[in-house]
């Protein structure tokens, strides 16, 4: 029997402004390009999910955060691949304006969130958030 995917943790940041969802597309050259998600990346062996989102906001989008709670986790299915730590957060300064990862950053109302082409591990988190789920 072949050994199993591995699973990677990935954090995601849930950061809503006035009723509106932060959401960046992926870069050309990029995994998943044209799709897209809720900035984060992946959690090294030593930090717990809040502190790789808080590193990986800063490094992505160069702006400070605080995690104020968890919306979801999403297991992969199949036995590997990408668990999604999906996590609100708030800005601790101002709004990103770039972004390492992506070529358009975006805030996007909750009716409009399906209306996007999600990265597949992001869209159980869009559902909750478009049913209606706090941000």
């Amino acid at each position: 029997m072949p050994d199993a995917l591995p699973t990677i943790d990935v954090v995601a940041a849930i950061v809503e402004r006035d009723g509106t969802f932060l959401a960046c597309r992926r870069a050309r050259g990029k995994a998943a390009a044209g799709k897209w998600e809720f900035p984060g990346g992946k959690v090294e062996a030593s930090e717990s999910p809040a502190d790789a989102l808080v590193r990986e906001i800063r490094e992505e989008l160069g702006v400070p955060i605080s995690v104020t709670g968890e919306l979801v986790t999403v297991e992969p299915s199949g036995g590997g691949g990408i668990r999604l730590i999906c996590l609100h957060a708030s800005l601790d300064g101002p709004e990103p304006v770039e972004s390492t990862d992506h070529d358009e950053l975006r805030w996007v109302a909750r009716a409009e969130l399906a209306a996007l082409d999600w990265a597949e591990p992001d869209v159980p988190a869009v559902r909750l958030l478009a049913d209606g789920a706090s941000g």
